[in-house]
């Protein structure tokens, strides 16, 4: 089995932006310790990070290619108004799953609205880097 875990905009300053919302771990330890749960649940994890909006919309449109069994988002900001990168997670057969380290709907009013609401199986937020880990746990089971 295949996951792919996906990390947009400005996520790779975790460990450095707002340790308040996020915490201080950092990008690598977060895709590091997915990889270690991974290989405890018999799952290669595949962990890709941009800045780009179309590179993120390029890399989900390879992974429909190369035959995902599940997809692991944080689009950060993206989240709230990128109907490109929704429309691409849209093409994808495998369940998705939405994460977010903050509890987004416990922040601002924007934070509220997923525009990927509807093509995702389902969110997990509020727990930091262990909504990484209750992620992967639900992808898999949902594969």
């Amino acid at each position: 089995m295949k996951i792919l875990v996906l990390h947009g905009i400005n996520l790779n300053m975790f460990g450095k932006r707002d340790p308040a919302q996020y915490g201080t771990v950092t990008l690598a330890e977060i895709d590091q310790r997915v990889r270690t749960l991974g290989k405890e649940l018999g799952t290669e994890v595949e962990c890709f990070q941009t800045n780009h909006e179309g590179e993120m919309c390029e890399r989900i449109h390879k992974a429909h290619e190369e035959g995902f069994h599940g997809v692991i988002i944080n689009a950060g900001a993206w989240t709230h108004y990128s109907y490109g990168i929704r429309d691409a997670l849209a093409i994808l057969k495998a369940p998705i799953v939405e994460v977010h380290m903050s509890n987004v709907h416990a922040r601002e009013p924007f934070r509220h609205v997923s525009v990927f609401a509807d093509v995702v199986k389902g969110q997990i937020c509020g727990f930091g880097a262990e909504s990484y880990l209750l992620a992967l746990r639900a992808a898999v089971a949902a594969a």
